[in-house]
């Protein structure tokens, strides 16, 4: 199963967390300092908050959950003969866990990535 994923910069993590809590009827799956993901079933969304004091309430980047790591390759693939330039981070740490990705920007300047989840990491 793919999910898109929203990934919002936040004020303040923890009132963010109580939020989105209430409204998902959901719990986080996973909570770091100043980092927090909600895995919703209904509608499929991985929601993402990022701590960034400032900048609350705008778009951190974009994406979309994949099952695999092969999925990350095809759709490198296909990005690239779409002629849209890729940025490849392949066994990277990011948020968390390792993770395969692409990125590509759109012509408003928003980033999205098409990753897997490796594993789990601190």
């Amino acid at each position: 199963m793919s999910r898109v994923q929203l990934a919002l910069n936040v004020d303040n993590l923890d009132e963010s967390i109580a939020f989105y809590r209430k409204l998902f009827g959901a719990e986080p799956v996973k909570v770091k300092p100043g980092y927090a993901n909600f895995a919703i079933a209904n509608p499929p969304l991985k929601l993402v908050l990022l701590e960034n004091p400032g900048h609350g309430g705008s778009i951190n980047h974009l994406g979309v959950e994949v099952e695999s790591s092969d999925t990350v390759h095809a759709e490198i693939a296909r990005l690239t003969d779409a002629g849209m330039f890729t940025e490849e981070e392949i066994g990277t740490t990011c948020c968390f866990a390792t993770q395969d990705k692409v990125w590509v920007t759109a012509p408003g300047g928003e980033r999205w990535e098409v990753y897997t989840v490796l594993a789990d990491s601190e």
